[in-house]
């Protein structure tokens, strides 16, 4: 990752600091430390005050260290994390400090308090999960490739999807592809969900069979360089019938109105209601019973969240899913998802091929 977006990182993160009165904040959430250091090992915490920023981690990582985050002092774990900080706090002089609360265990943070004396120890709730909501452009970079990756996997998928066909199969065929085009590892379990299983939203690939008639759902995505892909795509297998085609339809146009409608300023739950009100006035809103969608970076699920009871204001910059759906128990299900970067007027599209037609297969 480039120097200037984790400089600018790090200034954010500091401005927070500074607002709250503290002289420095313990990262331990590894994907966080990622998100500010640059440094994708699993062994690492940071240490970050107004004007330094050391990166804690044990021999294992300590070239691989060196080369991805060197803005950041490199301090080599010889006993445990708890002495090292209290050894860089107590030289520091630090008297207040913040700590990951959702992040650190009950018992680190007992040794943290016991060891530090009177350093007043700050718990913070999400700090640096509020910064990433809103990307850099080599962040949005990044994930349109991921998201890229996604759309053309799916294609080729379409190859492989027949009768008889079991539903583990076609999961593990779409990790295949998706690695083939240039994707790392799969962002998340694939959700392959066939005939009467379509209706469970996060239905997991089984040991099912495709049959004909059978509706298919398919939620995918792929790691490319740190960042994630997420869509969804409802298919047929062999002939669909009336139903399913008023519903896609009805889903479709709820997800362009949503997308048609969303902009910086609304709230999550403003941009839930945009698609929601569609569904629901068709009288299916009892069967759109998740939000409207998430945001999506380092992991594939996080902040922005889209739903009914969301009041969090959407910024530009933001990369988050729109995924309506309906689902009928003991019948299936339609779900369509694409991602989108949240514009000043508008919403820009990462994805959206193979969905304005109800795929017949």
């Amino acid at each position: 990752m480039e120097a200037d977006f984790i400089n600018q990182r790090l200034y954010n993160l500091r401005t927070r600091l500074h607002e709250k009165e503290l002289e420095g904040i313990l990262i331990s959430n590894p994907i966080n430390c990622s998100y500010l250091s640059g440094f994708t090992g699993t062994s690492v915490y940071l240490l970050i005050m107004t004007e330094e920023a050391y990166l804690i981690t044990d021999f294992r990582y300590l070239d691989q260290a060196v080369e991805e985050a060197p803005l950041f002092s490199l301090i080599s774990l010889k006993n445990t994390f708890t002495s090292t900080v209290e050894e860089i706090v107590k030289k520091k002089r630090l008297k207040k400090m913040g700590f990951e609360q959702n992040h650190l265990t009950v018992y680190w943070y007992e040794t943290l308090k016991k060891i530090l004396g009177d350093v007043e120890l700050v718990p913070l709730y999400q700090e640096v999960e509020t910064l990433r909501a809103v990307k850099d452009e080599g962040e949005i970079r990044l994930i349109k490739e991921a998201a890229e990756i996604a759309e053309k996997s799916f294609e080729k998928i379409l190859n492989y999807l027949k009768p008889g066909v079991m539903e583990e199969d076609i999961a593990n065929e779409l990790e295949y592809i998706l690695k083939k085009e240039g994707g790392q590892k799969a962002a998340f379990d694939f959700i392959v969900a066939s005939g009467k299983r379509s209706s469970l939203p996060h239905g997991a690939a089984s040991k099912k069979k495709v049959e004909p008639g059978d509706i298919v759902v398919l939620d995918f995505g792929i790691y490319y360089n740190g960042y994630c892909s997420d869509i969804t795509r409802t298919v047929a297998i062999n002939y669909a019938g009336e139903r399913e085609r008023r519903l896609y339809k009805l889903v479709l146009s709820a997800q362009k109105e949503a997308i048609q409608g969303i902009k910086e300023g609304l709230t999550g739950e403003e941009a839930d209601a945009l698609a929601r009100q569609v569904i629901t006035k068709a009288g299916y809103g009892e069967n759109f019973g998740h939000g409207l969608g998430h945001g999506v970076g380092l992991e594939v699920h996080e902040e922005p969240r889209l739903s009914a009871n969301t009041k969090s204001i959407l910024k530009q910059g933001m990369v988050v899913t729109i995924e309506p759906g309906v689902y009928f128990s003991g019948w299936g299900g339609i779900r369509i998802e694409d991602m989108v970067v949240i514009r000043e007027s508008k919403c820009e599209l990462l994805t959206q091929k193979l969905k304005d037609e109800f795929i017949v297969l």
